[in-house]
This record gives structure tokens, C-alpha cells and sequence, in this order.
């Protein structure tokens, strides 16, 4: 669920979509947060044009989540 523990940033996952085999379209996003200051835990595909991103908590405060750090690759113009 939303409440499981992100310990780590994501490392330049490709996100495909469920069943698909292959190497990755255009349009299979590549999330990276693997740099100083990222913060991106978590990228579940829910369509080609939605994702569910989940934020690591702050250093300083685990309740809070009030900024976000993270790089996105692979866009398709129309995505």
C-alpha cells in the first residue's frame, strides 16, 4: 500500500506496461531520482498516460512530503 517504506530512489527504471516484452518504445518513460536531492521511491504504470509516483518522506520530518526531485525520459511528443 501508500504507507509501505521507500528507502531508495529509483535508478533509471523503465516503466512498461503489464505483459509487455520486449526493449522499451518510445513512450515507456525512464524515471531516474538516483542524483542529490532525488526523492522519487516508487512508479507503478496505470495507463500510458497515468503513473502513481511515490514521494520519499523528508529527511528531516518522515510525515512530510512537500517537494519532489526526479527526471523523466522517453516522452513521447503526445505523452
Amino acid at each position: 500500500g501508500s504507507d509501505d517504506i521507500i528507502a531508495g530512489n529509483v535508478s533509471k527504471y523503465t516503466v512498461l506496461p503489464a505483459g509487455y516484452c520486449g526493449q522499451p518504445k518510445k513512450g515507456h518513460l525512464i524515471f531516474d531520482a538516483c542524483f542529490e536531492s532525488g526523492n522519487l521511491g516508487r512508479v507503478d504504470y496505470i495507463t500510458e498516460f497515468e503513473y502513481d509516483l511515490f514521494i520519499r518522506p523528508d529527511t528531516c520530518n518522515p510525515r512530510f512530503r512537500v517537494w519532489f526531485n526526479f527526471t523523466v525520459e522517453n516522452v513521447k511528443e503526445s505523452q
